[in-house]
């Protein structure tokens, strides 16, 4: 298994790999290992994964969510959510407008997930990248007494307040949706459960405020955070090719969708989610 790095901080491309016949344990097993170190996995070429063997590839790292917009969930692979912003008879046929704020996948659920399979099948010739955050390079950057304030302290996650802030062009949630998110804490520093490494656990697009702090207190100490966090120094802005598939690591990163000529080009990509265990706070060294 060949791997050649996309920066010096994360991420590497796997090479002669087809995830549509990788499904055995020492490749997941090995593959499982190279994300745990470098967050970001990239496969190119990947034209034979159909949607049954992209859920079965991806069960093989884990139990997969269903996402709470059913609507937007694969005919009859409702663990794959599709994200397009393609319409047919009047409808869209996936999540449309992506965040473009940095977020990790499900980061509002009491146990996040693990990581994603991200397909592309189209994608416009310009725009449309998606850009990652090595959320280790973002802790390790950190001054010594601003990652001890942090590993004391405990985020506030709310997917409902991010849904009504950044989705108004989508329908309103129903009250059975709102009743599946309510509003949890996590670490604003978790432990890697495989590396012991310590990763920012804090994004621009779920954390509504500090938990120990109000949201007018938390306001500008989180400005200040993420502005720092989301810098591209620690950024790798990947530029999709039909057949490319990337795994990442949602303990780890952080990832935004980057505009494109949405009324007249297309993008089309399939998404699968691994459940996680809940965050472990990292603990600083005494």
């Amino acid at each position: 298994m060949q791997t050649v790095p996309l920066t010096p901080f994360m991420g590497v491309e796997v090479k002669n790999v087809q995830l549509a016949t990788a499904t055995d344990a020492s490749t997941t097993a090995a593959l499982r290992r190279l994300m745990a170190e470098h967050s970001l996995l990239l496969f190119r070429d990947q034209y034979d994964l159909t949607p049954g063997a992209h859920v079965a590839f991806s069960r093989g790292f884990g139990e997969l969510e269903e996402h709470v917009l059913s609507d937007f969930c694969l005919d009859g692979h409702p663990e794959i959510f599709v994200v397009s912003n393609i319409i047919e008879n009047g409808k869209h046929i996936g999540a449309f407008g992506g965040s473009k704020a940095y977020h990790s996948d499900l980061a509002y659920l009491p146990e996040p997930s693990m990581g994603s399979v991200f397909r592309c099948l189209e994608c416009p010739a310009e725009g449309g990248e998606t850009a990652f955050i090595s959320m280790f390079a973002v802790y390790d950057a950190l001054p010594p007494e601003q990652q001890q304030w942090l590993s004391e302290r405990t985020a506030v996650f709310d997917y409902v307040w991010h849904y009504e802030r950044y989705h108004t062009d989508r329908p309103p949630l129903s009250d059975e949706q709102r009743k599946r998110v309510p509003p949890i804490e996590q670490p604003c520093v978790r432990a890697h459960p495989e590396t012991g490494r310590p990763a920012l656990y804090v994004s621009p697009t779920w954390v509504r405020r500090f938990g120990d702090l109000s949201e007018t207190e938390s306001e500008p100490l989180l400005q200040e955070l993420l502005a720092f966090a989301c810098d591209d120094r620690f950024a790798y802005y990947h530029t999709w090719q039909p057949g490319d598939v990337l795994i990442w690591d949602n303990r780890s990163s952080m990832h935004k969708a980057c505009p494109f000529d949405e009324q007249n080009t297309r993008r089309l990509m399939h998404r699968t989610t691994i459940k996680g265990d809940a965050p472990i706070a990292y603990a600083m060294p005494s």
